[in-house]
């Protein structure tokens, strides 16, 4: 049974205890918040991404750890680990992939109440494996005028293939703005996000924009970091702390979940 559990650390002293799948897991895939040619906090640090990675080895030594990522931007997943200084963290079976070029499949939305896709393309190693973890950056951009927060769960957008979800730019997921991301989140999370066993928020410092632009902003020190097995529970807790406004989007997946177990 998964633990609703949210730990918070300082930065400094952050010490992660990644959930009970991973202990006898053979693949596990970390999904980090990369996806643009920017360092934190509009990506994941190196040192909370190397503490992850580094305490995932030494709980499995033997597992093959998979770091799942799909940029945001012209530039390559691959280019965006050397600007950023994150390369020598892949070793030791730990395997960089672009999400863009994994074989896709069909995952079907199990919401009671799906908002617009009744399942949505993700890559098929997302069911290959036997653990996931989302670990996620705190930032707050404005969409229509409404603070949108994204954490853990919104970093789960890098996983959808480009080629199905642009709009008017190829180096988007256009599509999945509308009607708008708060909704479509309620459609990821029950379509790929209830799959993930562990999530990891990284607010060491905070990001801030003045409009929709999820690379052009300001950084807040804040020195927390929150990790947990249940992805709607580190955010909600994420932003309670950082006393940021808390989501819509995770109060209607909690209901949406809630009346899964009483049905």
């Amino acid at each position: 049974m998964r633990d609703h559990t949210v730990h918070v650390e300082t930065t400094e002293s952050f010490v992660y205890q990644p959930p009970q799948t991973a202990r006898d897991a053979k693949r596990i895939l970390v999904k980090p918040n990369l996806g643009y040619p920017v360092g934190p906090p509009v990506t994941i640090s190196r040192g909370v991404l190397g503490r992850v990675l580094n305490t995932l080895r030494e709980f499995n030594p033997t597992a093959e750890i998979f770091v799942v990522e799909g940029v945001c931007s012209p530039v390559s997943l691959h280019e965006i680990i050397d600007r950023n200084g994150l390369s020598d963290l892949f070793t030791d079976r730990i395997q960089l992939l672009d999400a863009d070029q994994l074989p896709l499949i069909e995952y079907p939305n199990l919401s009671p109440q799906p908002v617009r896709f009744p399942s949505m393309y993700a890559p098929a190693i997302l069911q290959e494996v036997d653990c996931r973890i989302s670990i996620g950056a705190l930032k707050r951009t404005h969409l229509k005028g409404e603070p949108l927060i994204s954490a853990s769960l919104k970093n789960l957008y890098g996983l959808f293939p480009r080629s199905k979800y642009k709009a008017r730019s190829p180096n988007s997921r256009g599509q999945l703005h509308r009607p708008s991301v708060p909704l479509i989140l309620q459609d990821v999370y029950f379509c790929i996000g209830h799959l993930f066993d562990g999530a990891v928020v990284d607010g060491d410092r905070k990001f801030i924009s003045r409009d929709w632009k999820p690379d052009k902003g300001k950084s807040i020190e804040f020195g927390k970091v929150f990790w947990g097995d249940d992805l709607i529970n580190v955010d909600t807790e994420a932003c309670r702390i950082a006393e940021e406004p808390i989501p819509n989007y995770l109060h209607c997946i909690n209901q949406l979940r809630q009346s899964q177990i009483k049905s």
